[in-house]
């Protein structure tokens, strides 16, 4: 098996000659056993993330401490910044790239939210590392076609697999209620049935919510509970029509399931809206299983205080979505680049990293007694259910085609914050994103 250095690019000419004058210079400094030191003195990895605050810095504090005993030669350097779901810091990330000044690897969705870097050049196909580190019999032959591009080339490691569709429920304010407390709903209709009753008995807001992200987040859980699966991942292989009758119907239903939620939205982030379901404010919320953390933190019990379900109408669907680390194009560093990329995949680093996370590894040589009640019932859904790509976490669409439905999706909540909602506007303006997106693919070619 090739060790991480066997994958390292040479340094241009005159930058290798300075580092051998270095080298030189300071003969006899380098690790011991190791021979003569690298011309590549610079020993550091760069790494850019949105995971500041919760869980996420957990886990990136838990995957550093991983990175640090598999390779205590290599200096770990956070050059990520802060961002609610990465929005800002993706924003930011993008001018770096256009100015030629990457990080080594950077955090993405794994899937189609790569596409655009691959078209601009940004990020390296690691395929040979699937092979060099046996990741492809390790990793779901199924996660495996999801990550690859159409010519078979994979350009990430995921770290993880979430769970978008999952609606947090509190029974107890159900069960107060006189409703279900078991938080199943098979169809939209059902659902807004009991979010009337909810208002009706004096619960102020049904469904707690967030900011834009998390709208979209809501809206794409919205579609894929009213449209089916395979009508849901139509939108975006062009085989759903975005201005047909049934997509106007659950867009009404994304109307009025706002209309339950928290009207400050706009000024709180997921987690807020996760501590009013765990302290009985609000019944619902539809997050992705990021949000366990959230109730781990309150002291809440997983059966018992709270429940994770499928959200409505999208029971025996998994709807995906992986955390997974690139390796950028144009750096000095990418045998050190490729050492970090070891180490997400390593067994260690995605048992550790997803204990705190609230994911379930990508591996599956893993013990699964090692997770929680609740992991344990999404690692049997991702074995057995149909599995979907997430709109909003840039598995099925390019970051282009979700900003576009952000855009749409930020308007039409302000309407609907005012009073009103034009559900013919946005439907337009979904439909153009999605015309705009495709004449973009077919612009690019293959």
């Amino acid at each position: 098996m090739p060790t991480w250095k066997s994958f390292a690019k040479p340094a241009a000419p005159a930058l290798a000659a300075a580092l051998l004058t270095s080298s030189l210079a300071g003969c006899g400094t380098g690790d011991p056993g190791r021979g003569a030191p690298p011309l590549d003195t610079h020993r550091d990895v760069t790494v850019y993330t949105w995971w500041s605050t919760g869980s996420e810095n957990e886990g990136l504090i838990t995957l550093v401490e991983v990175f640090r005993q598999q390779h205590p030669e290599i200096d770990f350097v956070d050059d990520g910044i802060t961002g609610g779901g990465g929005g800002s810091a993706k924003e930011h990330l993008q001018s770096r790239l256009e100015t030629q000044d990457p990080p080594d690897t950077f955090v993405a969705h794994a899937g189609a939210e790569l596409d655009d870097y691959i078209a601009d050049g940004y990020i390296q196909d690691v395929s040979a590392l699937y092979d060099a580190y046996g990741w492809t019999d390790v990793f779901p032959a199924e996660l495996i076609d999801l990550l690859a591009t159409e010519d078979g080339k994979i350009y990430s490691v995921p770290s993880n697999i979430h769970r978008a569709n999952v609606m947090w429920v509190n029974p107890a304010v159900l069960r107060e209620h006189g409703l279900d407390p078991s938080g199943r709903y098979d169809t939209l209709d059902a659902f807004i049935a009991d979010l009337a009753a909810l208002r009706e008995g004096g619960v102020e807001v049904p469904l707690a919510l967030g900011t834009t992200w998390t709208q979209v987040h809501l809206l794409e859980t919205v579609l894929l509970g009213g449209l089916g699966h395979e009508a849901y991942s139509g939108l975006w292989d062009g085989t759903t029509d975005w201005n047909g009758p049934e997509v106007t119907a659950v867009l009404e239903d994304f109307r009025t399931i706002l209309g339950y939620s928290t009207p400050t939205r706009m000024d709180h982030d997921w987690d807020h809206a996760i501590g009013k379901v765990a302290d009985g404010e609000s019944a619902f919320n539809i997050m992705g299983d990021w949000a366990v953390s959230g109730f781990g933190n309150a002291g809440k019990t997983f059966g018992e205080d709270y429940l994770a379900v499928p959200s409505p109408g999208s029971h025996g669907v998994f709807d995906f979505l992986a955390d997974s680390f690139t390796m950028s194009t144009g750096i000095l560093d990418e045998q050190d680049a490729e050492a970090w990329l070891q180490t997400i995949g390593s067994k260690e680093a995605q048992i550790r990293f997803n204990k705190v996370k609230g994911a379930i590894p990508a591996r599956t040589d893993i013990d699964e007694n090692q997770f929680t009640a609740y992991q344990k019932t999404a690692i049997a859904s991702f074995q057995k259910d149909t599995i979907v790509s997430s709109m909003a976490h840039g598995a099925a669409i390019p970051v282009g085609h979700l900003t576009d439905i952000t855009s749409a999706t930020t308007a039409f909540n302000k309407q609907v914050l005012d009073g009103g909602g034009d559900v013919a506007a946005f439907q337009k303006a979904l439909a153009e994103a999605a015309s705009k997106a495709g004449a973009a693919t077919a612009t690019a070619g293959p």
